[in-house]
Order: structure tokens, then sequence, then C-alpha cells
């Protein structure tokens, strides 16, 4: 049985199919579920936008659990400018953030933390 150049051809571009495919299939599935969810309360201590191709809003809530005591610093991101808009007109206000993570993910790509903020509320 010999091969020829169009089958071997034909297999590379094939194989090179599946990779890119389960790829992409992994990416999705990575940002459409999520590991966990929750809600955190502080204060926004830094929020900005971020990124090279892809941009993301990357910020710290810092959480005070009893006042004088040191803060606890929750590291966030969000993809949604309808959050960042929220976000950046509570700053300075005790905030309820409730958040998703995402495991999985590359980062640096879609955020620089696996924690993706999804609502904010004044408290």
């Amino acid at each position: 049985m010999a091969f020829t150049k169009g089958k071997v051809y034909l297999g590379l571009f094939l194989f090179l199919l599946l990779i890119l495919g389960g790829g992409a299939l992994y990416l999705w599935a990575a940002l459409n579920w999520s590991y966990s969810k929750g809600e955190r309360a502080g204060y926004i201590q830094k929020f900005s936008e971020k990124g090279w191709v892809i941009k993301t809003w990357e910020g710290e809530l810092a959480m005070v659990p009893l006042p004088g005591a040191l803060p606890e610093k929750f590291p966030f991101s969000t993809r949604s400018n309808t959050v960042a808009q929220s976000i950046n007109s509570s700053l300075g206000k005790r905030v309820v953030i409730r958040y998703e993570q995402h495991k999985g993910l590359p980062s640096g790509l879609f955020g620089e933390t696996e924690y993706f903020v999804t609502e904010v509320r004044i408290n």
C-alpha cells in the first residue's frame, strides 16, 4: 500500500483540523461553564482596562472584616463593559460583586484572573 502526497496532506489537514476544533471546543466550554459562583463585599481598590488584543477590565476588591483590620484583596476581571460602567460609578462605595470562577482559561488572554464579575450592586 503506497502513500501518495495527497493522502499525507489530507491526513495532516484532518489532524490539524481536529487539534484546532478540540482547542476551540475547550475554550468555549471553559468560558461558558463556571467552576464556582459566589459573592464578595468590600470596596473597589483599583480598576483599569488592560490587554493587547482582547481588552478586559481588571480590578481589586478590598474586603475589610473589621474597622482597622488589614484588608484582604480579591483580584477580579470582567469582560462586560456594562459591568465595568457599574463598577466605575460605584468607586468609593461599599459594593457586593457577584462572580463566576472559570478554571483552565489561558491567563492574560481572557483576563488576568480566573474570577469574572457578572454583577455589581451598592451595599
